[in-house]
């Protein structure tokens, strides 16, 4: 982390240019699609409209011969107009899921936008069939709804939800939340336990975990930088949160578990030690990189939440200069710290007027624009070189291992413009 010390002033007291207009947002359902794959037993049910269920089935890719672990109760016209009742067809189609599919050890009640519209009760719902069907199932519930929200909210609003039932414990323990890849999640693991560290617990776990527990003693990291409400809920049950730059890079995963290390008394040695050769490898992977990052601009336009820690990553391990660094939601609860680490100089922006962003995004004609799909062929027909930051959530990019194909995300479109420039003067 010395490595990298900061150029002057960060950006946390940076004034903030709210903007509330028209956005550019994907809907909260997507975050199905990684979860299912997370939580083996689970499944997610979406009360929502046929709309919902194509936007999974093309989002998501399924494959005719797969048994995807989600689907959609599909809110027919006579429940939009109240000439059936909702509850009991809900329970119904429950009872029918769970007699199919024995494996499901936790089913997910997940509300939409049609679903909320009609003011349907799927809390009451969750808790009535959770005691129906108990012990072998679990039910829960949360809103997918894209009304007012930006995609991964969909993730941090079903990690919330999780966080009541957790078991109470006075127990000294870790948690580690935020879903990630299983290969990413192993790598985390490994590198704690070779610092000492045990007693280690994730949520979500990849299988139902009875033995998840929360109290005074609970210690816990996030993974993600868009777990708002589930920090908030983590904090209500008495468990303290660790402050850190997020796991982007080889500076982000060494500050990240530096500040868990120092937690559990891990000495400097011992650390080094089970750090020096991955920070070699991230290090070097990433320079492959930053000769074609070095010395660009990139502009952010909000979609993910990712886009503080990711401009951190850019900013200081890859040479890149940040115009503007635009995000849905600003906790600085949680991305603080990476704030405290991006220099002085960019426009931090909270929310979206797409209009006035687009004007400032043409007006600075950055080397590079990170969007969402909505955006990104149009400014490209503009002239302008952009990444869909939709990729950035479906790719593995945490920890050191991953650092080089984090760059190389970014590069990608930049090496592809100079290659279409050249051959067209050719």
């Amino acid at each position: 982390m010395n490595d990298h010390a900061p150029l002057g002033p960060g950006c946390r007291d940076t004034p903030v240019l709210k903007e509330r207009g028209q956005r550019e947002v994907f809907c909260g359902l997507t975050g199905i699609i990684w979860l299912h794959r997370k939580m083996q037993d689970a499944f997610f049910l979406v009360v929502g409209s046929r709309t919902c269920a194509h936007l999974l089935q093309s989002a998501a890719g399924v494959m005719i011969f797969a048994e995807p672990r989600f689907a959609t109760a599909i809110l027919e016209e006579k429940d939009l107009a109240g000439l059936a009742d909702a509850q009991d067809e809900l329970d119904r189609e429950v009872a029918r899921l769970l007699a199919r599919r024995p494996d499901i050890r936790q089913l997910f009640l997940v509300g939409s936008c049609p679903s909320e519209v009609i003011k349907l009760d799927l809390h009451r719902a969750a808790e009535r069939l959770s005691i129906k069907h108990a012990p072998h199932v679990r039910v829960l519930n949360y809103s997918g709804s894209g009304i007012e929200t930006t995609f991964t909210q969909g993730e941090d609003a079903c990690l919330a939800s999780m966080v009541p039932g957790l078991r109470d414990t006075d127990s000294r323990e870790l948690l580690l939340v935020g879903a990630l890849p299983d290969v990413v999640e192993d790598q985390m693991l490994g590198l704690l336990r070779d610092m000492g560290i045990d007693n280690i617990r994730c949520l979500p776990a990849r299988r139902t975990d009875d033995t998840l527990a929360c109290g005074p003693n609970t210690v816990f990291a996030l993974t993600q930088p868009f777990l708002g409400d589930t920090h908030a809920a983590l904090e209500r049950r008495g468990a303290r949160h660790l402050p850190a730059p997020f796991p982007f890079g080889e500076e982000g995963t060494t500050a990240w578990l530096r500040v868990i290390a120092d937690e559990f008394g891990v000495d400097r040695a011992t650390f080094d030690r089970a750090t020096q050769a991955p920070r070699a490898r991230a290090r070097k992977a990433i320079a492959a990189a930053t000769e074609t990052l070095n010395g660009k601009s990139i502009f952010f336009f909000p979609d993910s939440q990712l886009e503080i820690p990711l401009a951190r990553f850019l900013t200081r391990e890859c040479g890149m200069t940040a115009i503007e660094i635009g995000t849905p939601f600003l906790h600085k609860a949680l991305t603080g710290p990476d704030l405290d680490l991006i220099p002085a100089g960019p426009t931090i922006s909270e929310g979206q007027d797409v209009d006035l962003q687009l004007d400032r995004a043409r007006a600075a004609r950055p080397d590079l624009t990170v969007c969402g799909l909505g955006l990104a062929n149009p400014l490209e027909a503009e002239g302008l070189t952009t990444k869909w930051a939709i990729e950035l959530v479906f790719t593995p990019v945490h920890f050191y291992e991953q650092a080089g194909d984090l760059a190389a995300l970014f590069a990608r479109p930049l090496r592809r413009r100079a290659l279409l420039k050249h051959g067209a003067s050719a």
